[in-house]
């Protein structure tokens, strides 16, 4: 059935909430795009009498979607080249969603998203549904077709997988650029024993190059050798500028509400490296320069004030 003026309108006020949805569930908003897209071709040949509650309808449509797109994903990211980061989004995109409780807006970093690829298919739908989207049991059910007990009982196995001694410290914007500043006066600096004072004890770093551009096939671990990889890293060479076009400029962002900084090369954005900041300091550094994952949030960033870089001496 062809879509008429108002069937256009009901889908467009839901676009935001579907995308925040595929996003959580997906961890690339890429194919969260292409899912809300799908769901959008089945919304104009739906027949409308049969479509009691378009918010319902559509949810279920595009979670069912996202469970096809998580199967394959999972087969695929068996051969994925090195490490896997989901996409970074920045601050003000609509696929970050609701952000008014702390578990909606843990639900959306790029910890919570990683960890969340230890769940099974299901166990993600109903975790991001109920923590992120306040579904009840109920209609988490219905969208799924299983039973409300079964759905509950799916919700408490998702939480067991994701416990977490430690959540992030919540950040606003001017205290992210004086964590990014702090974080690139260290790395810069020529010396471990800044970095060190910044990292968890237990700090991780995991970089996405996704075979395009070389990253370790495992984390770094441990403050002290994260230290002394992140030393490395920014130490100014032309063989890595070269890999990546040309000389960076660095600047401050917010990606997934963490701390970020942004690599562009000539206004191209080249990377996204990921602060997660705990009472314990940064516990994780997520560095995404795999280009294919990085579409959104170049176009957002390219239509977006985001002042001078933090420097031009690198």
């Amino acid at each position: 059935m062809l879509t008429g003026a108002r069937d256009v309108e009901v889908f467009e006020a839901a676009r935001g909430r579907l995308e925040a949805i595929a996003y959580r569930l997906l961890g690339s908003a890429t194919d969260a795009e292409d899912a809300v897209q799908d769901t959008f071709l089945r919304w104009q040949s739906a027949d409308r009498g049969y479509v009691e509650t378009p918010e319902a309808w559509l949810t279920k449509v595009l979670t069912n979607l996202c469970l096809n797109r998580l199967t394959s994903a999972r087969a695929r990211r068996e051969t994925y080249v090195g490490q896997w980061l989901p996409e970074p989004v920045f601050a003000g995109d609509r696929m970050l969603g609701p952000s008014d409780t702390a578990e909606q807006r843990e639900s959306v970093s790029i910890a919570m998203l990683t960890l969340m690829e230890r769940l099974s298919a299901k166990e993600r739908v109903v975790y991001v549904l109920r923590e992120a989207f306040g579904y009840s049991h109920a209609e988490i059910a219905e969208v799924l077709d299983v039973t409300e007990s079964n759905c509950q009982q799916i919700y408490r196995r998702a939480k067991r997988h994701l416990a977490a001694d430690r959540r992030r410290v919540e950040v606003d914007t001017a205290a992210a650029r004086k964590i990014v500043e702090e974080f690139l006066a260290a790395a810069l600096s020529g010396r471990t024993d800044a970095l060190v004072r910044m990292l968890a004890d237990d700090a991780i770093s995991v970089g996405d190059g996704g075979g395009v551009l070389f990253s370790l096939p495992r984390p770094v671990t441990g403050a002290v050798r994260v230290a002394r990889f992140l030393r490395g890293l920014f130490k100014p060479s032309a063989a890595k500028w070269s890999l990546i076009g040309g000389k960076p400029e660095l600047f401050s962002t917010v990606a997934n509400g963490a701390p970020a900084l942004v690599l562009t090369v000539e206004d191209r954005l080249v990377g996204v490296v990921s602060l997660e900041v705990t009472a314990d300091g940064i516990a994780a550094v997520h560095a995404q320069v795999n280009p294919a994952k990085l579409d959104r949030a170049a176009g957002q960033w390219g239509i977006s004030e985001h002042g001078e870089p933090l420097t031009v001496t690198w």
